[in-house]
């Protein structure tokens, strides 16, 4: 099997090209990698239909043999980690630290969620009655996934509605295929025939999922606009979703912490990835006692960290994965150029090939400027001052996202009081960006609906079926 070459969609089992293709762009050359099969309306039915023959006898299969299956497909990735990881970084740009960290993440989530099995629940057990609910797969699930993790986001969908039954139909970003691509053609032969479809295409493809009566649940990461159209075209015949969506993180950093060690670990919770990470730390809260010091570590700090082609030995930051963000990214910097903010590093966009943005760190601006109000997925930092605790958990808490936060200090019950109040689906205090397999992850508010990962995660790929049994029969 050759990672580099000969890019087809998985349908039934089978490699399937199309007549018309797109090109997928290695965002630090701005060069064409591969072409790319674009699905069209016929060959995005044809999945559809090869997992609704698939699902039958897959439903039917053993909790454990289906797990055996899913964990075997984290072997393949296993086997196969170091061009995975190449083909990762030639795609989406990160460099070889987060590509290793995204495929070994892949390796582990299809081992950990095939030991998940979901348990019937005894509500009331006697000689002659038993109420008991079950847990029973939904059909045909639709997974659409971004371009930032393409390949673990996958995985995240994938792995669970497997678990639990289903069949599912993939489709990658336009902008990050490949991984996702080569990872079905991988399971060819592993798999049942039809059980998991891997089809690329546009926009349109996604519109399609959400409008197919066959298609039991979307599960979509990407963008809150997004999430919000996939919701309103899914009510038309009450298909399930699961939408895990856009944030505005904010990290709430109190005097009593050691600033030199924490500067380090903030400047990696807002910049892991190039900040193209929905949890990534985008608001920095920082006491104004140790504001000053905290924001030079900061930026001394940063002036060690490298952005570049992933690619290239000794890049600590990629780029940004495509030219829409990149100029979303442009105008946000503009933007700030224009209200007079204080940059402390960055804000500068050289000229070049490749979409890079330098490490951005911007001076206590407005708390109501576009850099503190909008996500910017993408290397651009504001810092904050505070003095009063109430009124940061206001600010902090003053955005229509809630998917995730952190609260940095020496003190942990301080900091758990705080994390109380937070609005926020995830908060971590003195640590960020751990995520486990077995530990629920969903946003509050406009971040989501739904639960990924945990035995709650499982259970959104499964309807609940109560089952009363009276065995004493009616007398004549």
């Amino acid at each position: 099997m050759d990672f580099f070459a000969d890019y087809t969609m998985t349908i039934d089992g089978e490699g399937v090209t199309a007549e018309n293709t797109f090109n997928a762009i290695n965002p630090a050359t701005e060069t064409a990698i591969a072409a790319v099969p674009s699905a069209d309306k016929a060959i995005f039915e044809d999945a559809v239909a090869s997992a609704k023959r698939a699902y039958p006898a897959w439903r039917a299969r053993p909790w454990r043999e289906r797990q055996a299956l899913v964990s075997k497909l984290g072997d393949l990735i296993e086997e196969n980690a170091e061009d995975f990881m190449r083909l990762l970084t030639m795609e989406q740009g990160k460099a070889r630290a987060g590509a290793e960290w995204e495929i070994g993440g892949s390796i582990a989530w299809c081992r950990e969620i095939a030991k998940q099995a979901l348990e019937t629940e005894v509500a009331e057990e006697s000689e002659n009655r038993t109420v008991e609910t079950t847990r029973t797969p939904l059909g045909v699930v639709g997974g659409i996934t971004p371009w930032n993790f393409p390949l673990l986001l996958a995985v995240w969908k994938a792995a669970p509605a497997l678990v639990a039954g289903n069949a599912i139909v993939l489709k990658p970003s336009p902008f990050t295929p490949l991984c996702t691509l080569k990872f079905g053609e991988l399971t060819r032969g592993v798999l049942p025939k039809g059980v998991l479809n891997v089809i690329s295409g546009g926009n349109e493809v996604g519109e399609w999922m959400t409008h197919s009566p066959d298609i039991r649940k979307i599960s979509f990461t990407g963008s809150t606009a997004t999430g919000r159209k996939i919701m309103a075209s899914a009510s038309g015949n009450l298909k399930r979703i699961t939408l895990e969506l856009g944030g505005n993180d904010p990290a709430i950093v109190m005097p009593d912490v050691d600033v030199e060690a924490t500067a380090k670990e903030l400047f990696w919770a807002a910049f892991q990835n190039s900040a193209q990470f929905c949890v990534a730390a985008k608001r920095l809260y920082i006491h104004e006692a140790i504001y000053d010091d905290l924001a030079k570590a900061l930026v001394e700090y940063a002036r060690t960290v490298k952005v570049g082609d992933g690619l290239q030995q000794g890049t600590d930051l990629g780029p940004i994965q495509n030219a829409m963000q990149f100029e979303k990214l442009k105008d946000l910097l503009a933007d700030s150029k224009k209200n007079n903010h204080r940059f402390l590093l960055g804000g500068e966009i050289e000229e070049g090939t490749g979409y890079f943005v330098p490490v951005t760190i911007v001076d206590n601006p407005p708390e109501d400027s576009r850099v503190v109000t909008e996500e910017a997925f993408g290397p651009v930092l504001p810092l904050l001052k505070f003095s009063d605790l109430d009124d940061v958990v206001r600010r902090a808490n003053d955005t229509e996202y809630g998917l995730a936060a952190s609260v940095w200090s020496a003190d942990a019950d301080g900091a758990r009081k705080i994390a109380d109040q937070i609005e926020a689906g995830t908060v971590w205090i003195n640590e960020i960006h751990t995520f486990s397999p077995h530990v629920a992850f969903g946003g509050h508010k406009q971040s989501g609906i739904g639960i990924e990962n945990s035995l709650h995660g499982l259970a959104e790929y499964t309807n609940a079926k109560t089952i009363v049994t009276n065995r004493t029969a009616p007398a004549s």
